[in-house]
């Protein structure tokens, strides 16, 4: 589709069959730089063999392979400190900045009170705030102290977390069944719900029975049927278990105060969030590998666009995300000790160090051709999954 060579031989590509970049220095055999080009080595320089992929130290050469995985994370961390840049942080403070649209009546509670206590639990933080709101009995409206302009009183307010949706999964039941981020869940099987944690039990508790539920949209009422599915959730421990899920995301009635994140929080908050996907990454494949979650749980190229797909039709939010998280696995799946893949050039180089001497060209051949089929059978794993897994 693409190519050009910079003045140092570099080929830089982008390829329609498999879509996708790669690069292929200069003396490169072939793209998966795999050996020498011998005749193109043998009329280069000494100084200019020292730019080729297989003239320059062996320290040199493991840390190009190893750019690419490790830019793979820069990019995720990049995005997840973009996301704490323009959100910003809770400043801790338990003053409400805003209320949510919910279909409930009689709230007095206000833009810009500071509240003081839930149902006579006194607050001074929003923890505490957020921790005495989730003790609150399932009811339309709550009690809260609050001080306006100075002025202390006590006013009605929502359920801090309703059964509000702040997003909904790809590909799950809640998606197949029309709902979207800002719908309200009202009742579930003819059951009144005020708490998002009722929604979560019923769901968790159906046995995939299907649910009837009422739904509120924007001052609209409309009724649907989903049907829960048995999903792995990780648990404290680093594991998994299988549970009844619907695939929505909870959000707070209320937009908490925040302030603007430091350099630091910036940039340490999205390195974080990066090492949270990598290990949660690892833990996903070895429970693939262990049997404790599904092989249906590996996607194609057909599932990421869908997905892709979903997530943008939720907002730039989702879809940023899910490109931070697509490559945060793209860069560890690439450390893998697959030959083709730069985990398996690692190996090599670690080969030569431990050796003396690099492998030899019959080696390479081989061990290039197994990365290679293993490569494409699990694209095409991947592939009959999205087709034929449910």
């Amino acid at each position: 589709l693409a190519s050009r060579v910079d003045r140092r031989g570099t080929r830089w590509q982008i390829a329609a069959l498999p879509f996708g970049g790669y690069v292929k220095f200069l003396g490169d055999a072939n793209a998966a730089s795999a050996g020498a080009d011998d005749t193109t080595m043998a009329r280069l320089s000494e100084s200019e063999r020292r730019h080729t992929m297989h003239g320059a130290p062996l320290w040199a050469r493991a840390a190009t392979v190893f750019a690419g995985p490790f830019f793979n994370f820069i990019l995720s961390s990049v995005i997840f400190s973009g996301f704490v840049l323009v959100q910003g942080i809770a400043d801790g403070s338990p003053t409400i900045v805003s209320v949510k649209p919910l279909p409930v009546e009689g709230i007095t509670l206000l833009p810009g009170d500071r509240v003081t206590s839930v149902e006579g639990t006194p607050v001074e933080s929003y923890q505490a705030f957020a921790e005495a709101a989730v003790a609150v009995e399932p009811k339309p409206l709550v009690s809260y102290g609050v001080e306006r302009n100075g002025t202390a009183m006590d006013v009605m307010g929502p359920q801090a977390f309703p059964p509000l949706i702040s997003g909904v999964a790809p590909k799950s039941a809640a998606m197949d069944a029309g709902l979207q981020g800002g719908d309200v869940i009202l009742s579930v099987d003819g059951t009144d719900i005020y708490r998002f944690e009722e929604m979560r039990e019923r769901a968790m508790g159906s046995s995939g029975a299907p649910l009837a539920l009422a739904v509120w949209r924007a001052g609209d009422r409309f009724d649907t049927t989903l049907i829960p599915r048995e999903r792995p959730v990780q648990t404290e421990d680093g594991g998994f278990e299988m549970t009844w899920q619907i695939g929505i995301y909870g959000d707070s009635a209320f937009e908490p105060q925040v302030r603007s994140a430091t350099p630091w929080e910036v940039v340490s908050l999205g390195v974080q969030a990066t090492a949270d996907s990598i290990l949660v990454t690892i833990s996903s494949l070895a429970a693939i590998v262990g049997g404790a979650i599904s092989s249906c749980s590996i996607s194609g190229a057909i599932g990421i666009a869908q997905a892709a797909g979903a997530a943008a039709s939720q907002g730039w939010a989702y879809f940023i995300g899910l490109v931070a998280s697509l490559s945060v696995a793209i860069g560890f799946l690439n450390l893998l000790p697959i030959p083709v893949l730069d985990g398996g050039h690692l190996i090599f180089h670690a080969y030569e160090w431990a050796r003396g001497k690099p492998p030899s060209d019959r080696m390479m051949n081989l061990a290039m051709t197994a990365g290679l089929v293993v490569v494409l059978s699990l694209m095409i794993f991947g592939l009959s999954n999205d087709i034929f897994c449910t």
